[in-house]
């Protein structure tokens, strides 16, 4: 059995093809990330799952996506099976036994785990403009949108906060441009088409509240077992700059929340990148200068980070380089840039001299793989040829009951599940907007302006009261014709119209007189 102080992961092989020496994880060094690479199909996700159980184990917390839905048997006890009991018999593990494991589900879209949400705000500029894939001019507007937001006291919740606020700029761009800079409206056209996608694949699950607490990430049971976090991403994978995009913004909160703790026992939370070549697929130089930074520097945090990926050229040098616990998995050489990624994978170890590390990535059985970790004083240890031990949890997914009832019975349900809608920027710029209508309309008031209105053509036309009855002889009778009021009379005196005549005679010969002259003057001209 292992020391408290390590994680067990195999035997090594030896040259005689027995496997003799275990294989540990320091606990200590868990804070100084790892890589678990492999082609389909070599047992990444089974080794996923090991270091997984073994973190727990020692009380440390976990967050991992699962990608494909096999992770989530980790929260339910394995069932003995030979090729298991194989294992644990050959890498030498007494007593092997299975367990359960303390898992909380999460999932973007509320569907498969708790919800999870962030606000706006939380995302930032950066993050937002590399979700939606913006220009440089556009990156810049949402820059100054932030900004707005800021000083005049914005709350930036979800995405229809995001929408109007955009909507005011493109209003008050005149405006905004003597002070923040030109603000386009063709742009800011631009960024609410792309907003509208993002909303269109789920986007609109994902920002607003509650936002997700990262306390609720580092739970630990009574027993001391640390919280397996397991994010759902079979649905998220359809949109991998959303999955990307939220696992960074996760480790940009983890590194700006948690305070520095420097060099301890054991890490306070170990994060696990599957398919960690998404995040770094056609992104901008200061997006992975980002990654950079957080990797580098969220070590003092006491996080460590784990990228599980095919193939290691998926992982940028400068991140790469931060990696100091590798398990190589089997990879394939039938292409050039498969046999580049071996040669790659086998410089990064320390060599081994009973065999050639590239011959040996390439033959390496399921379940196999090469393991170098940090041993004292945080050097690498000599890569060794591995057999991974056998977990303790399923080999495989929970059903949809086990899993229903594994929600029902979260240490976090109910604090998720229903979205709250406060007061933020849409309600304040829709109050605004009608207050300034409101004024408007007052101020016309005020100033006697002009009022238009539209013909009725007797559409309208009200029913008018009835006349007052004619009183007769017999009685009141209304059916005798009504006597007419005078009409003014149209006719001319006889001095009238001598007087319109002389006008008009006169007007005659002084028009005759002007054409003349003008069309005298054009012949002269001739």
């Amino acid at each position: 059995m292992w020391a408290a102080e390590t994680i067990f992961l195999g035997a090594s092989r030896k040259p005689d093809d027995s496997y003799q020496e275990s294989e540990e994880l320091l606990l200590r060094y868990g804070n100084r990330h790892g890589l678990v690479t492999g082609a389909t199909g070599t047992g990444k996700t089974v080794t996923l799952q090991v270091l997984a159980e073994g973190f727990s184990k020692a009380g440390v917390p976990v967050f991992c996506a699962d990608i494909k839905g096999d992770l989530s048997g980790i929260a339910m006890k394995g069932t003995p099976q030979d090729f298991l009991l194989r294992r644990a018999e050959e890498v030498r593990l007494t007593p092997y036994e299975n367990a359960a494991f303390p898992v909380i589900f999460w999932d973007l879209f509320g569907e498969q785990g708790h919800p999870i949400r962030a606000t706006v705000s939380e995302m930032g500029p950066l993050l937002l403009s590399r979700l939606m894939n913006l220009s440089e001019a556009q990156e810049g507007i949402m820059n100054i949108a932030f900004k707005i937001a800021d000083d005049e006291g914005l709350l930036l919740l979800d995405m229809k906060d995001l929408q109007a606020l955009l909507a005011d700029i493109a209003e008050r761009s005149k405006e905004i441009g003597g002070r923040y800079g030109n603000v386009s409206k063709a742009s800011v056209g631009a960024i609410q088409r792309a907003l509208l996608v993002l909303e269109q694949q789920g986007g609109n699950h994902f920002f607003g509240e509650p936002a997700l607490r990262i306390q609720d990430l580092m739970r630990t049971t009574q027993d001391g077992r640390g919280a397996v976090n397991v994010l759902a991403a079979d649905k998220l994978m359809m949109n991998p700059r959303l999955y990307a995009t939220f696992l960074l913004w996760l480790l940009s909160e983890l590194f700006e929340e948690l305070p520095e703790v420097g060099d301890v026992d054991k890490p306070k939370l170990v994060f696990f990148f599957d398919e960690a070549h998404l995040l770094f697929d056609e992104a901008p130089k200061v997006l992975v200068d980002r990654v950079e930074q957080v990797v580098r520097l969220i070590r003092s945090k006491g996080v460590g980070v784990f990228f599980v990926t095919q193939n290691p050229l998926d992982i940028p040098e400068s991140v790469l380089a931060q990696l100091g616990n590798r398990i190589q998995h089997a990879l394939r050489a039938y292409t050039p840039r498969e046999q580049k990624a071996v040669r790659t994978a086998a410089e990064t170890f320390r060599p081994n001299p009973d065999f050639d590390c590239a011959t040996a990535i390439t033959q390496l059985g399921v379940g196999e793989a090469l393991v170098s970790v940090l041993e004292a004083k945080a050097v690498p240890s000599i890569v060794q040829r591995t057999l991974i031990r056998p977990p303790s949890g399923r080999v495989g997914p929970v059903t949809s009951q086990e899993r229903s009832d594994l929600i029902a019975r979260s240490p976090v349900a109910g604090q998720y599940d229903e979205a709250i809608d406060r007061e933020s920027a849409f309600e304040v710029l829709q109050k605004r907007a009608s207050d300034a209508a409101e004024q408007e309309e007052k101020a016309q008031a005020e100033e006697g302006g002009t009022k238009w209105t539209l013909p009725d053509f007797g559409r309208n036309k009200q029913p008018e009261e009835a006349a007052p009855k004619r009183r007769t002889r017999t009685g009141y009778d209304n059916s005798a014709p009504r006597p007419r009021a005078p009409r003014a009379s149209n006719r001319q005196t006889v001095a009238e119209a001598a007087i319109k005549s002389v006008v008009r005679s006169a007007g005659s010969s002084i028009g005759r007189a002007l054409v003349r002259g003008i069309l005298g003057g054009l012949k002269r001209g001739f």
